[in-house]
């Protein structure tokens, strides 16, 4: 973990809160997912595996991620990157779909947390399209955080994060970000500091960028597959 380190976010961590019930139909989820097309997505890991083995390897995150947010009770955004596909398998009966809207990373994030709020959410979650190791219990433990605590983060090893969740909207933690770099996560954390705001931050886990963190995700979904 750069920036602050695993053992800042060990001596900053709230105590764990018991988790408790949360009106689900306030609970907002916002997908991010680029359009799955061929030498448009996940470049850098396909530098080594090759355009074609990257966009099928995308298309299986696409799949694990779909599976993970659609059992839990929320109202669910998906926002794709450049077109909105009606005929995808993220069906409109669970998803509210929508587009990014131009500018950084900041800005995209921003706008859809916004949205979400104008539409009655409470308590709104954020995450991307490219974590395999992202479970169910992560989701339910970060809208149960959001019982107590102004902000719920989830760390990427890279030092950026794969889920960040708000129960107030506020612009602070998407401006003048480093966006892809491992300044995302203190800078966030920092912005949060200098808020007043608390802070639950969930376990850390790995996005895929690279053949290894590839491999290695595809590694531990197999060990938890043969152990049940």
């Amino acid at each position: 973990m750069c920036g602050f380190g695993d053992q800042w976010i060990k001596d900053n961590r709230p105590e764990a809160d018991a988790e408790a019930p949360t009106s689900a139909s306030k609970n907002g989820l916002i997908v991010f997912v680029k359009n799955p097309e061929l030498g448009k997505v996940k470049t850098r890991l396909a530098a080594t595996i090759g355009d074609e083995a990257a966009l099928k390897a995308y298309h299986r995150m696409l799949r694990h991620t779909r599976e993970i947010v659609r059992q839990i009770p929320a109202h669910r955004f998906l926002f794709y990157s450049a077109f909105i596909d009606a005929e995808d398998d993220w069906s409109p009966a669970d998803f509210d779909k929508g587009l990014q809207v131009p500018g950084d990373l900041g800005k995209k994030i921003s706008e859809a947390f916004q949205k979400a709020f104008a539409a009655g959410m409470e308590r709104v979650l954020i995450v991307g399209s490219d974590c395999l190791d992202l479970r169910i219990h992560h989701l339910q433990a970060a809208f149960a955080a959001l019982q107590h605590h102004d902000f719920v983060v989830g760390p990427a090893e890279d030092g950026g994060y794969y889920l960040l969740g708000m129960r107030k909207f506020t612009t602070t933690l998407f401006r003048d970000k480093a966006w892809s770099t491992d300044q995302v996560l203190p800078a966030t954390l920092a912005d949060i500091a200098g808020l007043g705001s608390t802070v639950e931050l969930l376990e850390t886990l790995s996005d895929v960028d690279y053949e290894a963190d590839w491999r290695r995700s595809l590694a531990r979904l197999k060990k938890e597959k043969s152990s049940t």
